[in-house]
């Protein structure tokens, strides 16, 4: 009998630990949110929210996810807790991609329809200011230290590098055309932007404001036109990126120290946006057209899963 408890508790301790995350998902056209169990990857709710959902960032202290629901203008705050939209925020129309300043204050949110970059003061409920940038902004990134934020802007083609102190442009970077997802490096040395039509990912020095290197992609029976990033993911000691390839349903795995593709993993049709799990063992990633979240097993880089959830889906996010 002691052996068998011995045996019991060995298998046990071998057990990996279980999941303590939930993952959330924007549906585009259901106007849902899914939430996932991160132990189980089975959908626990689905929650009805505003017109078009797309961008969703999470509270730094895990209690709130904020969502841009774009056809009804404005931002929604779910409450972890209860699964409940609580509050309203203002932005301008068509709010598609944001971020959250480090200390949590503030939202930049990219307003789609009126070249502005609307700067929210979460705790008071309002706009403070609009930043104009180019034309049609999308993607939003903030440095480490929330002493820069980047927006780039899908018809004008560039990058603009914000001061967040004075709230003004201090450069405008040209990238590869239709610029999607700006994301800084966790040491806030490096600026990666994808550009969906381009076909490429652009690496801006973030001193400098220069691009240093210019990424391209070519996968085997895939046409160039279909190749198409947009999500971009980096783990959290910078020696590898993710880079989401839309329609060409393929996630690009890039050394960042010598920017060479390593990798394509095969995902779901159209994907698009990517997130890491609270250990970064895990990468997830929103399939638009097959209607899925692939999970992806970062060490291994093997697809593990493909969890159905509402149609469209667009942003992800991981919360404890």
């Amino acid at each position: 009998m002691q052996t068998l408890k011995l045996a019991f508790l060995a298998l046990l301790l071998a057990a990996p630990a279980a999941r303590a995350e939930r993952l959330l998902v924007s549906n585009e056209k259901d106007n849902t949110i899914t939430v996932i169990d991160g132990a189980t990857l089975a959908v626990t709710a689905t929650i009805k929210v505003g017109e078009r959902p797309r961008g969703i960032v999470a509270s730094h202290d895990g209690r709130s996810v904020y969502i841009c629901t774009s056809d009804s203008d404005h931002v929604e705050v779910l409450d972890l807790a209860t699964l409940a939209v609580t509050r309203i925020l203002p932005s301008g129309p068509d709010p598609e991609l944001m971020t959250l300043s480090p200390d949590g204050t503030t939202l930049y949110v990219a307003n789609e329809n009126d070249n502005m970059v609307s700067v929210v003061d979460v705790k008071a409920g309002r706009v403070v200011t609009e930043i104009p940038v180019g034309v049609e902004p999308e993607g939003m990134g903030i440095s480490p230290d929330g002493r820069v934020l980047v927006n780039t802007s899908e018809t004008t083609s560039m990058a603009h590098f914000i001061d967040t102190a004075t709230q003004q442009p201090i450069a405008n970077v040209l990238v590869g055309s239709r610029p999607r997802v700006a994301r800084f490096t966790a040491d806030g040395k490096q600026v990666w932007v994808s550009a969906e039509v381009g076909g490429t990912v652009s690496v801006v020095d973030a001193g400098s404001h220069t691009v240093v290197h210019t990424i391209d992609f070519a996968i085997p029976g895939v046409p160039r036109e279909s190749v198409q990033p947009v999500g971009i993911a980096v783990t959290p000691d910078a020696k590898t990126a993710f880079v989401a390839l839309g329609p060409a349903n393929r996630i690009a795995v890039v050394d960042t120290g010598t920017y060479e593709v390593r990798k394509y993993l095969l995902v779901g049709q159209r994907v698009w946006n990517l997130a890491f799990s609270l250990d970064a063992k895990r990468l997830y990633a929103t399939n638009g057209v097959s209607n899925d979240l692939s999970v992806i097993d970062v060490d291994a880089l093997r697809v593990t899963k493909s969890v159905p959830v509402g149609r469209l889906p667009w942003g992800v996010v991981v919360v404890p």
